[in-house]
């Protein structure tokens, strides 16, 4: 890529995303785990959009979409996915809950979205829907978040008998760790699933980081996430996804400061030499993440520009000294620039700032454009 796209020329900043690539990180991981995938579209496809995420996907032939909460799964199905849709957070009862009612249940039964059951009650009460209606058994192995215990789940497996589930999983905490963790919850989920009266269709534990440490999977199918939007599980990862997104913003203001002036609020950076500062018209409420003042930079006409002081909510300052530039040109803080480029790593590595946090953040208010290269 030559230069900085302009493609959004009426925008101050805008997201691109490049579809292409990321069906390239689907094909690839479908290659790797040799499994079918349920690829993760929650958080928007995180923050990607995902009726465009999802449409560009169904070329691969998923066996399902995940998804985080009902109004995901039913903006899905009016945007015409027929494919199965799968809720991966606890259901809720209809009962009434500290003044608010819900009635989980029978939204998911009426939009075809198929839950995941941790519970007697809740497995009770969906069997009782219809006619053995489809769910996943969530099974916790060491996640602390959600599931049926693994050690003791009594209520869980007995109502799993009398309404077999087509899906059981686990949730790894640690995959891109070669701590042995992976395989510790692997072999309780196995325990877990011997005392099951009949084997559910689909066994699924894989997430991105798990996806990528071997080949074959050794399970149905494989959950991807993060991956598929262009972030891996390390440099010694099997697998390297291509970048999926860039961010790029414009120049709006120029300005030489002296030497010793400090820079946006607190002024927690000084400048040691005369310094050309830009404006950019990009700040924390696009997503771009106050923490990244004074540890990251975006790129100008390919060279580094870092940010200085913090990042406010409507725009950044740049350090263009060594990057000359203009007013109503491009700085890019994710993707390619005049042979140079920054991925999501990259650009929150020392802020503390997670790339899924990253990435999520920039549905906020930013215009998005789809590319398909």
């Amino acid at each position: 890529m030559p230069a900085a796209s302009n493609t959004m020329s009426d925008a101050r900043a805008w997201v691109e995303v490049d579809l292409g690539a990321l069906v390239r990180n689907a094909r690839a991981l479908l290659a790797h785990a040799q499994k079918p995938l349920i690829p993760m579209v929650k958080a928007d496809a995180y923050g990607l959009g995902a009726v465009r995420v999802v449409r560009a996907l169904e070329a691969l032939d998923p066996l399902a979409y995940g998804v985080s909460s009902i109004a995901e799964g039913i903006e899905l199905r009016e945007a015409g996915i027929t494919r199965p849709i799968i809720l991966f957070t606890p259901t809720v009862l209809e009962a009434e809950l500290g003044g608010w009612k819900g009635n989980d249940l029978r939204e998911l039964f009426a939009n075809r979205i198929t839950p995941t059951l941790a519970t007697r009650e809740a497995i009770l009460a969906w069997g009782m829907l219809g006619n053995e209606p489809k769910y996943h058994l969530a099974v916790d192995t060491g996640m602390h978040r959600a599931g049926a215990d693994h050690r003791s789940a009594k209520g869980a497996l007995e109502a799993a008998t009398q309404f077999p589930p087509d899906g059981a999983f686990t949730h790894l905490h640690s995959s891109e760790m070669d701590d042995g963790s992976m395989e510790e919850q692997e072999e309780r989920f196995r325990v877990f699933v011997s005392k099951l009266r009949k084997r559910p269709r689909l066994l699924h534990v894989e997430n991105s980081g798990g996806i990528v440490r071997r080949s074959p999977s050794a399970w149905d199918c494989v959950r991807p996430g993060v991956f598929l939007y262009g972030v891996g599980s390390g440099t010694k990862a099997a697998l390297q996804p291509e970048p999926v997104v860039s961010l790029r913003a414009r120049i709006l203001e120029r300005r030489t400061i002296a030497e010793g002036e400090g820079v946006s609020y607190g002024a927690t950076w000084k400048a040691s030499r005369i310094t050309e500062l830009a404006t950019v018209a990009c700040g924390y409420a696009d997503g771009l993440r106050r923490q990244l003042g004074n540890t990251a930079h975006a790129l100008v006409h390919g060279k580094v520009a870092p940010i200085r002081g913090v990042v406010t909510m409507d725009m950044a300052m740049l350090d263009v000294t060594d990057a000359p530039c203009a007013i109503g040109e491009v700085a890019t803080f994710l993707g390619r620039d005049r042979g140079a480029s920054q991925s999501v790593e990259q650009l929150t590595e020392g802020s503390g700032i997670s790339p899924y946090e990253m990435l999520i953040g920039l549905k906020l208010r930013l215009p998005r454009t789809y590319t398909a290269s």
